[in-house]
């Protein structure tokens, strides 16, 4: 995520224009009941590698961040890389399933096919710490984030790319796949062109279609080194214009998506009102609308009728852990949120997990403001990197020993304007809360 969310949507569509789009789906009236999840739903918490560990070796991120000075530095984050074992223990006492993490290949593979066996080390201690506490891994293969060797050759701009990448990520599945992890990809791969479009100056069609490529043929590996394994990728999913943005891609890797990963975390905001408002300042004035993960969810569902649905991220952004111009808590976020989950779920789509994005406070991509951790970390200002509890710890702990919200919920602010959630879906089959 970025600090200026209007301009990643004015770039990815950009991006779209020039690719082929695909339909949406059919409609159907929505029931107007809600039911618990569940005792196999599957609740989780997501970071990145990049983002959190600190310590972070060339990259094309690094060198991003020294050629944009007005960006903060990176620094050591919040240091995940020394405190994964209190971070794994503060997302068990919270009673998630999940936990999802990034295996950085900057890390593992510091030089062209020289392996660092220091860094394969550190994530099987990663990993093991996340198994011993109880919980599954999610793997993310990339993250947005490649050596810096790489960025020398050309990045994803070098037809060499996908070869690298799959020689790279073939060595990572081998080295994890017995700890049956949940496989992530490649993460948000529109956003992901959008910034090497913008960092790198790469074509945005040709790095689409390696991106797919990469995607499928790692997906067919790691089937068949562990068969049973549970493949995605994300999509940061776009309000208003999903077809278009990540219809693309979708037309290219949807049959090779053993659930359906959705990133989601904003309502759509008309050109209109964005021009008369003058525009979001930052990530934390934009509309959050968590009604409309429901129409997210459905949009998948009818594009791939039966398969699993998974939020792969989910949060609230706030200004350097302020208050929210809206008043929005993330407490109430999070309830209205799940019961829109409880909602879709019982509306028939397959809705099998969640994961809040994200544990602590992170790097958000050229900045510290925006904060999404359930637990807030002065990365800037506090040395001491203190892990801080939000309203939402004590929610989130309540949420998943019930299996959800109770069945009398009703959300903290109702469903806004039909034309302000999702359109066309959200106004072509409305939805309310009784």
């Amino acid at each position: 995520m970025r600090t200026r969310f209007r301009c990643l949507v004015a770039a990815v569509l950009f991006v779209a224009a020039n690719l082929l789009l695909v339909p949406g789906g059919a409609h159907t009236t929505p029931e107007r009941t809600a039911g618990v999840l569940g005792d196999e739903f599957l609740w989780g918490v997501a970071a990145s590698g990049f983002q959190s560990e600190g310590q972070s070796p060339d990259s094309n991120w690094t060198r991003y961040i020294e050629a944009n000075p007005g960006w903060d530095r990176l620094g050591d984050s919040v240091d995940f890389h020394s405190r994964f074992r209190s971070d794994i223990a503060l997302a068990k006492k919270l009673g998630v399933k999940v936990f999802r993490i990034g295996i950085e290949w900057s890390r593992v593979e510091p030089q062209p096919g020289v392996w660092d066996s220091a860094a394969f080390a550190y994530y099987d201690e990663v990993v093991e710490a996340i198994v011993s506490a109880g919980m599954r891994p999610m793997l993310t293969l990339d993250h947005w984030v490649y050596p810096g060797w790489e960025v020398d050759r050309g990045g994803w701009r070098d037809p060499g790319m996908v070869g690298d990448w799959l020689a790279a990520m073939s060595t990572v599945v081998d080295h994890f796949a017995a700890r049956d992890p949940i496989w992530v990809t490649i993460n948000e791969p529109v956003a992901y062109i959008m910034h090497e479009v913008r960092q790198n100056s790469t074509d945005a069609a040709q790095m689409l279609y390696r991106i797919a490529q990469a995607h499928n043929d790692i997906y067919d590996y790691i089937h068949r080194v562990q068969p049973n394994a549970l493949v995605t990728g994300n999509v940061g999913y776009v309000a208003g214009a999903e077809s278009q943005v990540n219809g693309p891609l979708m037309s290219l890797i949807g049959d090779k998506l053993d659930f359906v990963g959705i990133d989601y975390y904003f309502g759509y905001e008309p050109p209109t009102l964005a021009a008369t408002s003058g525009g979001a300042a930052g990530m934390w004035d934009l509309p959050v609308r968590p009604e409309g993960i429901y129409f997210a969810l459905q949009h998948y569902s009818r594009q791939f009728p039966g398969k699993p649905l998974w939020i792969v991220e989910n949060g609230m952004p706030t200004e350097n852990g302020r208050p929210r111009p809206d008043g929005y808590t993330r407490s109430n976020q999070l309830r209205d949120t799940v019961y829109w989950l409880q909602r879709a779920k019982a509306d028939g789509m397959n809705v099998i997990g969640y994961n809040y994005w994200s544990l602590t406070d992170n790097y958000e991509w050229g900045s510290y403001t925006p904060r999404f951790g359930l637990y807030t970390v002065n990365a800037l200002s506090d040395p001491t990197l203190k892990r801080i509890p939000t309203d939402a710890v004590e929610t989130y702990r309540d949420i998943i020993t019930h299996d959800g919200v109770p069945t009398d919920y009703l959300p903290s602010r109702p469903p806004a304007d039909c034309q302000l959630i999702d359109p066309p879906a959200s106004c072509d089959t409305p939805v309310t809360a009784p």
